[in-house]
């Protein structure tokens, strides 16, 4: 079975994050079910979904811009070996993604929503 995240509600100490970021209020603490380790980009269901997402943390995602940018801009100077090479790692990396994905729904008996 999945692990569960429990309900709740985080009080704010202050409505600012700790890299003084203004917040738009407190947080809402959801259970929400773990498919896979809690890595940083674990499976996981939250409340009103009906198929699992994955929990991608923000340094996973700024790596995913860069390398979509490094495609880009090797395309914008005309280098297309760079941007296939680079579009190939990207590749792999999202195919590395979605297989840990499909194998957490296979694992749960959860059909792909694809």
């Amino acid at each position: 079975m999945a692990g569960v995240i429990g309900p709740g509600r985080l009080p704010p100490p202050s409505l600012m994050s700790s890299r003084g970021v203004m917040l738009d209020g407190p947080m809402d603490r959801v259970e929400a079910e773990l498919f896979t380790d809690g890595g940083s980009d674990a499976v996981v269901r939250i409340p009103g979904r009906r198929f699992p997402g994955i929990l991608l943390q923000g340094d996973s995602l700024h790596i995913l811009r860069s390398d979509v940018a490094e495609v880009v801009e090797a395309c914008e100077r005309g280098d297309l070996d760079e941007a296939r090479d680079s579009a190939g790692l990207l590749l792999a990396n999202l195919d590395a993604l979605l297989a840990r994905y499909e194998a957490a729904l296979g694992e749960h008996e959860i059909s792909r929503p694809y």
